[in-house]
């Protein structure tokens, strides 16, 4: 792979007479991503996944480097691969779906796993009300749709048998997204042990209801939602869409396939779209 980046390397400067800031930039860029495939046991660059690029991307973000620089890595590694399909050294690049990165790594709306945790730990289920914000703080991570569509959300909305959620999202479009065990287990057991006194003898199909036996407004479920965070102790500001964002992040870093994210979240077109 040194080889390869050499050759690459000479050919930006021979060739495209790139300039000597930008090649040497390019050249570091470049020497860390070798670096990160090796320390992962890649010796081919044959063998390079698009899933490898997302883990590489989210990596870099996490050791602090800003959105032009990640960008800048980005497009480094984006021409390197296309000289390797000029060159006819590969026959496909890992790169070809990852428009996402670039807009992606421009979030900076997301936190941790550990602080997500943190958040989730905190109404606990001793009361009608706790359980309830439990299960709705779960879902909200555990499938990433908008403060909208939870709100919005019916009893035949979750398929029981499967653990599945039917969701209607913009533009009445309906989209089916799995539920994780945890956020499926709290919401069983807040359909089974506090909905009924939330109902207050009321007749609705609504999921979720507020301390009137109605819908929750989306304000005022980001009170609730604020307010767990700041119990958690984060110094960082959350709402609502901070767990949209995190869902999908961590889903890339776990090495979720970017069409899949997309379609959990929704979107038309990933590469355009500001989650």
């Amino acid at each position: 792979m040194q080889e390869l980046l050499g050759k690459y390397l000479n050919y930006l400067l021979i060739e495209r007479g790139v300039a000597e800031n930008t090649l040497e930039a390019y050249g570091r860029d470049l020497l860390r991503f070798a670096s990160i495939l090796r320390e992962k046991g890649f010796t081919d660059i044959k063998q390079v996944m698009p899933e490898v690029v997302i883990e590489y991307l989210v990596q870099i973000k996490n050791e602090g480097l800003s959105a032009n620089s990640i960008n800048r890595s980005m497009a480094a590694i984006r021409g390197f691969y296309k000289y390797l399909l000029r060159e006819k050294i590969i026959e496909e690049t890992p790169l070809a779906n990852i428009e996402l990165a670039k807009v992606w790594m421009r979030l900076p709306d997301t936190i941790s796993k550990e602080e997500m945790n943190l958040i989730l730990a905190q109404p606990g289920v001793e009361t009608a009300a706790t359980l309830r914000n439990s299960a709705m703080l779960e879902l909200l991570y555990a499938t990433g749709i908008r403060v909208s569509e939870l709100i919005g959300l019916k009893m035949n909305s979750i398929n029981w048998q499967v653990g599945f959620l039917v969701v209607m999202g913009k533009g009445s479009k309906e989209r089916i997204v799995p539920i994780g065990k945890t956020a499926y287990d709290c919401t069983k057991l807040y359909v089974e042990r506090s909905r009924p006194q939330l109902m207050q003898g009321k007749s609705t199909d609504v999921l979720f209801l507020n301390r009137f036996g109605g819908k929750f407004t989306r304000q005022g479920f980001w009170k609730i939602l604020v307010g767990y965070a700041k119990k958690s102790g984060l110094q960082k500001k959350v709402h609502p869409h901070t767990f949209r964002h995190s869902f999908a992040s961590h889903l890339l870093e776990g090495g979720a396939d970017l069409r899949t994210v997309q379609v959990m979240l929704g979107h038309a077109d990933i590469s355009t779209t500001q989650i």
